[in-house]
């Protein structure tokens, strides 16, 4: 299968990260480009530029200097969004990314993410003007649709592409359903039939073999994870190994210690240490969800010194290595 090319850019894999609010900060984006993967995508900002000299928005616009940078943007005003594009690539982002996909209520509430699905002038006005705003490609991500009852996904992929969007990632869930039920994959193949620009299958793909399935069901060009790679971010060279007919080693518990050790410590330099040790937090929860670790986890959260982290999660592997690696095979 060929591998995708988003304007002039080839992506190195067919799995890509998908942006998370609060989740693919710098650092998460660039351990998941290590472990394979073909693109990330950064948190999603708001297109209200004034609003962009807070702390939060400053993080969310660092860069990777080294990486392929895509930028994602989240409103309703068709010219606040191409401003923010601009802004954006005059900064140095090679793609900008168009989130009407997020669920989240605070978002949908302000007429943004996935609640755009239900005017589809209004998305036309935006990606119209924003793709006349910059010189670099602009992809978007979506759901199938507002609800079960409005699944207009191939009418807006359709718009899309007339619009000149370079790609799209689709949820396989509408806004109605959140992150409820299992996502269906039909629509994501009618999608894929009905335009010729590369599409990303997105929801639930949590394994290679899964990512296979879904690939084979959908005729998609590649995969977008999420969710799943919070606390696994090794699941990109699990999926590439398996996309490209290969065999893959499963984690080893030595691995996993020292991704979770670099991974705090480099939260704890990109945020400062009082920031920091409240989001190695989260992600120290994701790494160990599938061990039995409750009270390793409450005295974790208690923890107020970067270094007593660190020494934590080693001193935890040194004494449950043969129970962690049991449950990781």
């Amino acid at each position: 299968m060929a591998m995708i090319r988003i304007g002039p850019h080839k992506l190195p894999a067919r799995a890509v990260l998908a942006p998370m609010a609060g989740i693919t900060d710098l650092p998460f984006r660039q351990l998941c480009l290590q472990f394979g993967a073909g693109l990330t995508v950064s948190e999603m900002l708001i297109s209200n530029s004034d609003l962009w000299h807070t702390r939060k928005s400053h993080l969310r616009l660092a860069k990777d200097d080294d990486a392929l940078r895509s930028v994602q943007i989240a409103g309703a005003e068709p010219a606040m969004m191409a401003d923010a594009a601009r802004r954006c690539a005059d900064d140095g982002a090679h793609i900008i990314d168009i989130n009407m996909g997020c669920p989240a209520k605070k978002v949908c509430k302000r007429a943004a993410g996935s609640a755009l699905l239900r005017e589809p002038e209004l998305v036309e006005a935006i990606l119209r003007q924003v793709t006349a705003a910059v010189s670099v490609p602009v992809t978007l991500k979506i759901r199938t649709g507002w609800s079960p009852e409005q699944r207009n996904g191939v009418d807006i992929a359709r718009l899309a592409e007339d619009c000149g969007i370079a790609a799209l990632a689709v949820h396989g869930r509408t806004r109605a359903c959140r992150f409820n039920g299992n996502a269906e994959y039909d629509t994501i193949a009618a999608i894929k039939q009905a335009v010729s620009m590369p599409v990303l299958a997105n929801g639930d793909i949590d394994s290679p073999e899964k990512a296979l399935a879904v690939l084979q069901h959908t005729g998609a060009d590649g995969v977008m994870l999420g969710r799943a790679v919070q606390g696994k971010p090794w699941l990109f060279r699990e999926i590439n190994a398996a996309l490209e007919g290969g065999e893959y080693t499963p984690v080893q518990t030595a691995e996993m210690r020292e991704v979770m050790l670099s991974h705090i410590k480099a939260l704890h330099h990109f945020y400062g240490e009082h920031q920091g040790l409240r989001i190695a937090r989260k992600h120290c929860a994701w790494y160990l969800q599938d061990f039995n670790n409750v009270d390793f986890r409450r005295h974790f959260n208690r923890l107020e010194d970067a270094s007593a982290q660190l020494d934590a999660v080693q001193s935890f592997f040194e004494q449950h290595s043969d129970k962690l690696q049991d449950a990781a095979a």
